[in-house]
């Protein structure tokens, strides 16, 4: 019995269709487009009256289904997932990019309205309506500022130098652990801590610049032992070996050869420590208070912060208020210009003493 010719072909009607070995994929413009679009979008939602924040989350969602569906149509599906975990992450960073871009906005509109010679050379002594300015204010922010940064930095590096280099057994985990506790205590529970302890030297109602002082560096301490300390355990233990086999003592060592390696990230650590300080308010209301005239001793009376002179300009407006609030508002322009100006310092001694590669 012999088999046909069409029992022994397979049938070309039934066979599956080839996997094409290649797909479409979008234009490289295309989703930079569709963001513009989105923000434009988002941007027109705000104009017509919108919530911004709920402009924002329309904008958002709108960019990530756009070209979800517009890569699912054209691409495979393994690109269309990787163009949607791509626009998430994407909106994501611009959701959490408004609120910084309206408060910058919102600061820089209303705080440039008092940015002139005046405000930058007067105090508010005797002033009670238009006029004056943070001369004060701004000083006494720079002097408890670095009196905090003299206290802070030798207790914390140190600190965190045993940690890396000594520190063995209970000691050592007891040190970390209440630095651990340092990083999430209160602001206002370290200026009641600095009050309370200036009390019982000075007696009820104390108010220097001390105080505010050494309020700031139970802030200040705890990060700038745990930056110090990610950075000494940067530093490759060749290096250490390398000095040890030569001869030299361990002190040394550290002083030579650990310190000016690590030093970048260090002086990174301490400025951003400083950034963190610089701007606290509860601590100084309670410690420092405030003034209107010039007080540049920091251990006899009180003496004026930008932060605490900006609330007390905006809680407690004269007649008319509208000067005090643009005091309070370009106050505190001057004190994120004095961030912004202290990051750059950091990149800038980054740079210079990062160690150089061969």
């Amino acid at each position: 019995m012999s088999l046909s010719t069409t029992d022994t072909e397979p049938d070309e009607r039934s066979a599956p269709a080839p996997e094409p070995l290649t797909h479409g994929t979008l234009p490289a413009s295309g989703p930079p487009l569709v963001l513009l679009g989105a923000i434009v979008t988002g941007a027109v939602l705000w104009l017509l009256g919108w919530n911004p924040a709920f402009s924002g989350i329309v904008a958002a969602v709108g960019y990530t289904a756009v070209v979800y569906v517009w890569s699912r149509a054209v691409e495979e599906a393994r690109a269309a997932r990787d163009r949607l975990i791509t626009a998430v992450v994407s909106s994501a960073f611009l959701l959490a990019m408004l609120p910084l871009v309206s408060v910058l906005a919102t600061v820089v509109g209303r705080g440039l309205a008092r940015f002139d010679g005046e405000f930058f050379t007067h105090s508010m002594r005797g002033v009670v309506a238009e006029g004056g300015g943070v001369h004060h204010a701004i000083f006494g922010t720079l002097i408890i500022t670095g009196l905090t940064t003299l206290i802070s930095v030798p207790v914390g590096l140190l600190t965190a130098v045993y940690l890396v280099e000594y520190g063995r057994g209970r000691l050592a985990r007891a040190i970390t652990f209440f630095v651990d506790v340092m990083t999430g205590i209160p602001s206002i529970v370290a200026g009641l801590f600095a009050y309370a302890l200036f009390v019982l030297f000075f007696g009820p109602g104390v108010r220097m610049g001390i105080a505010g002082a050494v309020a700031l560096s139970v802030l200040m301490i705890p990060v700038v032992v745990r930056s110090a300390e990610e950075m000494l355990k940067l530093v490759p233990n060749e290096l250490r070996e390398a000095s040890y086999a030569l001869g030299v003592p361990k002190w040394r060592t550290i002083l030579r050869i650990v310190l000016p390696t690590a030093l970048a990230g260090i002086a990174t650590g301490v400025t951003l420590a400083i950034a963190r300080v610089i701007g606290e308010t509860a601590p100084l209301l309670i410690t420092v208070g405030i003034t209107t005239s010039d007080n540049f001793n920091p251990f006899d009376g009180r003496m004026a912060t930008l932060s605490v002179f900006s609330y007390y300009e905006y809680v407690s407006p004269g007649v008319p208020p509208e000067a005090s609030l643009d005091r309070a508002w370009a106050a505190a322009l001057v004190l994120i210009l004095i961030v912004m100006a202290l990051n750059l310092v950091a990149r800038l001694i980054s740079r210079l003493f990062a160690p150089k590669s061969a």
